[in-house]
């Protein structure tokens, strides 16, 4: 089947099905939009942890208008047309997925070598879900100060974003809900849901994150808008207005 033929819920699955091994222990789920500058090098780091039946690679396409879904093909284990916003994404991308531990991850984060084996040495000490620390990769001076005060920030509230790859048991994903479906702060909320279940597992190993937002709006700016659309998700605004703030154009109901 084309993949431009997908509609949301269907599914393209490469020659061996999933269904047809065993259950993978964890599915990396990426949400993506008119990805195909990215798409490929994020898939292609991950190959390597496909080997067995571990591992598998979810996409779910918000309805790219390039090459993302085509692309993402041949390198991941299902490629799902979905409603576009990333916690709707992500929702139906964990509907799909088999593994007992989910993993999120943006189209342009990497993650570190030895992650899955941190993952799950942190749900066998009790975790139910955890993020890693970030390093921002960028052109521009002031980067790494930037990340330093997210994990920072991150360790002591418990709130993760999602540029730092949030892990979570399936059974607590399920409990909770799922990603609230808005389109932006969905991390937040998610991880306000979560800290009821108890703190994130932090971890000290770094994912590696593309710095294209701070590059694009310089660092200064960029920083006091995060923080304001932070503060006014916290006041109550409509994250529809926040998404357009932002420069995201939200999926209308």
């Amino acid at each position: 089947m084309p993949i431009s033929d997908l509609s949301p819920g269907m599914k393209n699955v490469r020659p061996l099905a999933v269904s047809e091994m065993a259950a993978p222990a964890l599915s990396i789920i990426i949400p993506v939009l008119d990805e195909d500058s990215t798409i490929v090098q994020c898939l292609s780091a991950l190959q390597p942890l496909r080997d067995g039946s571990s591992v598998e690679i979810v996409v779910a396409d918000g309805g790219s208008r390039d090459a993302t879904p085509a692309l993402a093909a041949a390198l991941a284990d299902i490629v799902l047309a979905s409603p576009r916003g990333r916690g709707a994404q992500m929702n139906h991308g964990a509907a799909s997925a088999h593994g007992d531990i989910l993993l999120f991850l943006h189209a342009d984060t990497r993650l570190p070598d030895d992650a899955i084996a941190r993952i799950n040495e942190a749900i066998r000490h009790g975790a139910v879900w955890g993020r890693f620390d970030v390093h921002i990769e960028g052109r521009i001076h002031g980067l790494r100060l930037v990340a330093a005060m997210m994990n920072l920030r991150s360790r002591l509230t418990g709130i993760a974003t999602g540029d730092q790859a949030i892990f979570v048991t399936r059974k607590a994903f399920d409990q909770v809900g799922g990603f609230p479906d808005m389109p932006l702060m969905e991390d937040i909320a998610f991880s306000t849901q979560m800290r009821q279940r108890g703190r994130p597992a932090c971890l000290r190993q770094k994912v590696c994150t593309a710095g294209r937002r701070w590059e694009k709006h310089g660092l200064l700016r960029t920083i006091l808008l995060m923080w304001q659309l932070r503060l006014r998700y916290f006041l109550g605004a409509d994250p529809k207005q926040l998404a357009r703030d932002y420069g995201y154009a939200p999926r209308e109901s």
